[in-house]
């Protein structure tokens, strides 16, 4: 029997409910074929990851991204978007959710059967090193990744180094990105769309940092890169933040490295894959 895992976003609106409902006939109709358990995503654990077969996020792009760091590169994972924008404006757009209520049925089963289409999305992560050489590494993010001086009110005060850049700066802060991930707000900060190209998405990243002045076509202000990004923190204190959720945080002194190190998301799409998606 396959070992499934169902973690839905919880809140109080009665279309989540009915879509969680909708959820579990199904998988109650699949009893024989598979084992499910379910988890709310407040109460979900690493633990309740490991040794499954498939895992399936029932909400939008927030529920994927706030739970997805827990998921290895080996468990096949699909969303299903609970409260669809193109059944209602207020609803969730759901770029990574490529199977909804209406479709799931055949969407699991096909996932099951092997037939799906496996996305293996890189992700980006950051390692911390602390002046007494502790090293901590952050959760992997799908979208983006921020560097900032924790009080954003003061600028972001750090030496960069990748490749054959060295250089000191004082901006609001990096913001890297995946290909995929520059969908989200990458975007809007760059003031740039179409950056980087599909085919070199596994190995390249994309990296601004937004300082007074700069000419943001500068490769130490913007670049579409495959080296690691090195800095070394001139903040009395800084985080850095994967996808928007936990942060880690660091002192004055402390060296952070990023690049496409994290583990793979093998993401499961029934229609088109994440490239054909985003190039539409």
């Amino acid at each position: 029997m396959a070992d499934v895992l169902l973690v839905y976003k919880k809140n109080f609106e009665g279309v989540h409910d009915e879509s969680l409902q909708s959820i579990k006939d199904v998988l109650s109709s699949q009893s024989s074929t598979i084992r499910v358990d379910i988890r709310a995503r407040e109460q979900v654990r690493r633990a309740d990851f490991i040794g499954r077969d498939l895992v399936i996020v029932l909400g939008g792009d927030g529920t994927l991204t706030s739970i997805s760091h827990n998921i290895d590169s080996n468990t096949p994972v699909m969303g299903v978007n609970s409260h669809p924008r193109s059944d209602d404006p207020d609803g969730s757009f759901g770029f990574y959710m490529d199977c909804d209520v209406d479709t799931f049925k055949d969407d699991l089963q096909a996932a099951l059967n092997g037939d799906a289409i496996i996305n293996r999305l890189p992700r980006l992560q950051a390692t911390i090193e602390t002046t007494s050489g502790n090293k901590i590494k952050t959760d992997p993010a799908m979208n983006d990744l921020l560097i900032a001086n924790t009080h954003q009110y003061a600028p972001s005060r750090y030496h960069l180094r990748r490749g054959e850049i060295d250089v000191k700066q004082h901006s609001s802060g990096l913001l890297f990105s995946t290909w995929l991930g520059q969908g989200a707000w990458f975007n809007q900060i760059a003031r740039k769309s179409n950056l980087g190209t599909a085919d070199e998405s596994d190995t390249h990243y994309l990296v601004i940092a937004r300082e007074l002045d700069a000419n943001v076509t500068d490769e130490r202000y913007m670049s579409w890169t495959n080296k690691t990004t090195t800095i070394t923190s001139d903040m009395h204190r800084g985080y850095v933040v994967p996808d928007g959720w936990d942060e880690y945080q660091f002192n004055r002194g402390a060296s952070i490295t990023v690049d496409l190190s994290g583990p793979v998301l093998q993401l499961l799409t029934f229609r088109k894959s994440m490239k054909e998606k985003f190039g539409e």
